[in-house]
């Protein structure tokens, strides 16, 4: 018994010598431990409540873009897409299947479980193979938003202090709160990278975090242990196969096992949801808004990012207006904006209406006349095979609620993927003729000097070395009524009519509606007037000035953002508009009913016809040098569209036109094909019954049509009395006319010249009225003209130009004549002084008069059998020609006598016979000169409508050597296209 005692005291007292050791073990290696672990924190800087709460809330979140009317479209470009939720959003079953599996004593630990610490760190020491990781959630927390993945001792020290740290600032529901939105949960159905629960609900299963079931809310919660293992997508949104699928599959399943073991779920539950089939669930691929609307996603991007720039720079102090006038400030607040942009989880609001967005991309899409598209090989400098490039024709258009300026639809180009630029907003090109009524006929009605009908002229001219001409180089229409010179295009009319308004600086009003390129070279020069910039307007910017007529003269500036609301719903930014006064009510009312002749008549009248709606339309057409680009803008009381088309590196489009018809012909159907398929999507806005309603100092004037001032009785006399519109605020005809005197007059190659004295009289057109020659003086003004061509067709309505013509004193060159049957024909003189010719009868060596031919008329005449003739040219001054070959008619053989009636061949009854026939011969050649007399000049020009025929529209460039770049000498956009 005395050595049981002593045998168990000694056991005791090795028993407290082990204990005591073991405790001055545990002290020492504590005490290391602790001295190792301060001396791996001492230097951490100790985070303040507020600091350690702004880091941990301080994660990204995805921006967001919408149609209007709130419809969604996608969110914008960023590294992974995050959208955060709150806890109370989110499904009970995914918050037990995260515990679970990331954290069992979430609710009861202080931020760390010291056995899982102490697991951690016999596992580094003795260097294990298995890795069964001791992070709270609340670690995790600390490791993604303030420290980093970086595996050392040093960062897990800090981690576990922090955390401890932590856990006393914020709630455990805020941590879970904040967990939930920052773990990453690897890819979406589009292939980007995702984080946050809602963003992978979404994005893989395309339900609410709050809606997900047991199975999807397993598969959601075991994708972080590795994510881009688990995510059931590739990085382009595929679906992966099944030995893909298999990593996050048998994820799950862990998951569901471990709901299991801590009680969350029941074993019914459990088998149901293990042997469920989840692939069903995933999302099938679909492309992200980038995808789907790249034009709409990059504007909206650009534009927010302008907006977000302004106002970090107005923060900071600086005038925002400096940005657009220092290129370095302007790229560091980019870059800010960008930034800001890509992570602040803004909500982006537009004016684009989705389905009208949707059916102009679509009619876009489905035109067939856009025209050739050129091809060209070259070597890839990566891969080193050869690729095909296409240059296709390509467009812009854009449609604008005039009274807001809301942008409702744009297309920005043919195809995204072969060309990034948005040819709606960014393409900068001249805009041939859509100028004249922007920069000519708008201020000239505004400065009150003319109306809608007042005369201008349309007569060639040389400044500077620069001679354009209208789309037929040689036409010249001389006097002719504004609003025909405009729904016709004429290129001379509105040079001419620009140069008189000069000195006015016209250009103030281009600058008043949003032309943001024009330089000083432009303001100088004349052929700024039919669109020749140095540089350009972008569709957008086109399409907006014609608004402005539509608005009653109100600029109001085109916007695509309507509002800009942050992460917490605020509104940082709403679009206010500031309608800015450019021409009064009155002009752009005479302005839009000169542009409806355009769709009447005019270079706009396919546009019409093939409209499947009526509106209340005005229009104008444009055209380049070498038909480079084609316009149209077009606009009701409620909307405009503005359409171009050309290739991205300047090059005709009229090649081919056998194939794809005539430039103009093409931008007129595809106007109409964009403005129908705006109408099918919303054709109560598109179709408006309204009617530009005429202001009522708008009034009816009568005027003399040659010269635009009050009727003179001569003026009446020679039916040239007219009546338009005016704006009786500025300006009404008032001056007497004076543009009429009496005149006789002859014609010279189509053209009315007034009579000399010597002209001999039967050549002479009496009776009618001359121009005034200090009128035609006054009407040419500093440009200068032939005067005679300011009214061509003088013969039909009897007035005649001011120009004497200068004869060259010799006698005409002959002609020569020839016989076919029994008419007589001649060659034209080839003087240029002739005004008629004189055809005479040749009999026994004499000659005698028997027709007086005017110059125009048919050069023939019926002769007489049995008889010789010959012709002479006659000049103004009344000098004949050499005659010309004679012309013998064939002679008759006499006829045999009657035996039965005898009859004397010369008796008296035969002679009248005679007489009788050779009458009738005279009244057939008198009545051939009377055809002659009814022809028609053969100058007189006849307007065709466009795409009637190959080169028939209005808008087709003049050849010659008018091009260059509209500065130095007056050149540039002068193919004078009947725009």
């Amino acid at each position: 018994m005395r050595r049981l005692r002593i045998t168990g005291s000694v056991i005791w007292n090795l028993a407290l010598i082990f204990l005591i050791f073991l405790t001055t073990a545990i002290v020492f290696v504590g005490g290391i431990g602790l001295g190792y672990f301060a001396s791996l924190v001492k230097d951490d800087p100790l985070l303040s409540k507020e600091e350690m709460r702004e880091q941990i809330y301080s994660y990204e979140e995805t921006s967001e873009m919408y149609f209007a009317n709130e419809v969604y479209i996608g969110k914008i470009r960023t590294d992974i897409e995050r959208r955060e939720t709150s806890i109370n959003k989110v499904s009970p079953t995914l918050i037990n299947a995260v515990l679970a599996t990331e954290d069992e004593y979430f609710r009861e630990h202080d931020g760390i479980v010291p056995k899982a610490v102490l697991r951690g760190v016999l596992q580094d020491f003795t260097n294990s193979s298995t890795q069964t990781g001791g992070s709270t959630l609340t670690q995790q927390l600390i490791k993604n938003q303030i420290l980093t993945n970086e595996v050392s001792y040093e960062r897990k020290a800090r981690e576990i202090l922090l955390a401890l740290r932590l856990e006393k600032f914020m709630s455990k529901e805020e941590i879970l709160e904040a967990y939930l939105n920052i773990i990453p949960y690897g890819r979406n159905a589009s292939g980007v990278n995702i984080a946050g629960v809602e963003t992978a609900a979404q994005g893989i299963f395309g339900v609410s975090a709050a809606d997900l079931s047991l199975p999807q809310a397993a598969y959601i919660a075991g994708i972080p242990q590795a994510p881009f293992a688990h995510t059931p997508f590739t990085n382009t949104g595929e679906i992966k196969d099944a030995n893909g699928l298999k990593p996050g599959i048998d994820r799950m399943k862990t998951v569901l096992n471990r709901m299991l073991t801590a009680g969350y779920i029941n074993q019914t539950e459990y088998e149901q949801a293990v042997n469920y089939d989840i692939t069903k669930d995933f999302r099938k691929p679909e492309p992200e808004a980038i995808d789907k609307y790249p034009y709409l996603t990059y504007e909206l991007e650009d534009r927010a990012k302008k907006i977000l720039a302004e106002q970090l720079a107005e923060k900071d102090g600086i005038d925002p207006e400096r940005l657009e006038e220092e290129d370095n400030l302007k790229e560091k607040y980019m870059i800010l904006a960008d930034r800001d942009l890509r992570s602040g989880g803004y909500k982006i609001y537009s004016t684009i209406d989705k389905e009208m967005y949707d059916a102009m991309q679509e009619a876009a899409k489905n035109f067939k006349s856009y025209g050739y598209t050129y091809t060209s090989k070259k070597v890839n400098a990566e891969t080193g095979k050869e690729e095909v490039i296409e240059e296709p024709v390509q467009l812009g258009g854009m449609m604008i609620e005039n009274t807001t300026g809301r942008i409702l639809s744009f297309i920005g180009g043919r195809d995204f993927e072969l060309e990034q630029t948005n040819h709606a907003t960014q393409a900068i090109r001249q805009n041939g003729s859509t100028m004249k009524p922007l920069l000519v006929y708008a201020p000239a009605v505004e400065y009150g000097v003319i109306g809608a009908g007042s005369p201008v002229v349309d007569v060639k001219f040389s400044y500077r070395g620069w001679s354009p001409s209208n789309y037929s180089a040689s036409q010249e229409k001389g006097i002719i009524p504004a609003r025909e010179a405009l729904a016709n295009s004429q290129n001379l009319a509105a040079i001419r009519l620009y140069d008189s308004i000069r000195d006015r600086q016209p250009t103030s009003y281009l600058e008043k509606m949003g032309f943001s390129t024009l330089t000083e070279g432009d303001r100088d020069n004349l052929s700024l007037a039919i669109g020749a910039m140095t540089d350009g307007v972008t569709v957008e910017e086109n399409t907006n000035a014609f608004a402005t007529f539509a608005n009653g003269g109100q600029f109001t500036d085109a916007y695509m953002i309507d509002r800009i609301e942050d992460l917490d719903g605020n509104v940082i930014y709403e679009h206010k508009a500031e309608p800015v006064p450019v021409f009064s009510p009155e002009t752009s009312y005479i302005v839009t009913d000169m542009l409806r002749d355009t769709l009447e008549y005019g270079t706009a009248t396919k546009a019409r016809r093939n409209l499947k709606f009526s509106a209340d339309f005005a229009a104008k057409t444009g055209t380049t040098q070498d038909y480079k680009d084609v316009w149209l803008v077009g606009y009701n009381p409620n909307v405009t569209l503005g359409v171009w088309m050309g290739y991205d590196k300047p090059k005709t489009l009229s090649s081919f036109n056998g194939t794809y018809g005539q430039p103009s012909e093409r931008v007129n159907l595809l106007w109409a094909k964009l403005m129908n398929s705006q109408y099918d999507a919303n054709p109560e806005l598109v179709d408006t019954n309204k009617q530009f309603a005429r202001p009522k100092n708008v009034i009816s004037a009568s005027f003399c049509g040659i010269s635009g001032d009050a009727p003179s009785k001569e003026c009446s006399q020679a039916g040239l009395v007219r009546s338009d519109l005016f704006n009786r605020n500025v300006f009404v005809p008032s001056r007497r006319d004076d543009s009429l005197i009496s005149a006789s007059s002859v014609m010279i190659n189509g053209k009315a010249y007034r009579a000399l004295d010597s002209t001999p009289s039967e050549f002479v057109i009496k009776g009618g009225a001359g121009i005034n020659p200090d009128f035609a003086d006054r009407m040419l003004g500093r440009l200068g003209g032939d005067p005679s061509k300011l009214w061509p067709k003088s013969e039909s309505s009897k007035v005649v130009s001011s120009a004497r013509f200068n004869a060259d004193g010799k006698a005409p060159n002959g002609v020569k004549a020839s016989l076919k049957g029994s008419t007589m024909t001649w060659s034209k003189s080839s003087s240029n002084d002739v005004i008629g010719y004189r055809v005479y009868e040749i009999t026994d060596g004499k000659r005698s008069l028997v027709a007086t031919l005017k110059d125009g008329q048919s050069l023939r005449y019926t002769v007489a059998k049995d008889r010789a003739y010959m012709v002479v040219a006659v000049d103004i001054t009344g000098k004949e020609s050499a005659q010309s070959n004679p012309i013998a008619a064939e002679k008759t053989e006499p006829k045999e006598p009657d035996k039965d009636e005898n009859k004397d061949p010369n008796s008296d009854a035969n002679k009248d016979n005679q007489k009788d026939d050779s009458k009738d011969d005279t009244d057939k050649g008198d009545k051939g000169t009377d055809e002659n007399t009814n022809d028609k000049d053969s100058n007189t020009d006849t307007e065709k409508e466009p795409g009637k025929e190959a080169g028939s529209d209005k808008d087709k460039p003049q050849s010659g050597n008018n091009s260059g770049s509209g500065t130095g000498n007056e050149t540039g956009n002068t193919d004078n296209s009947k725009q």
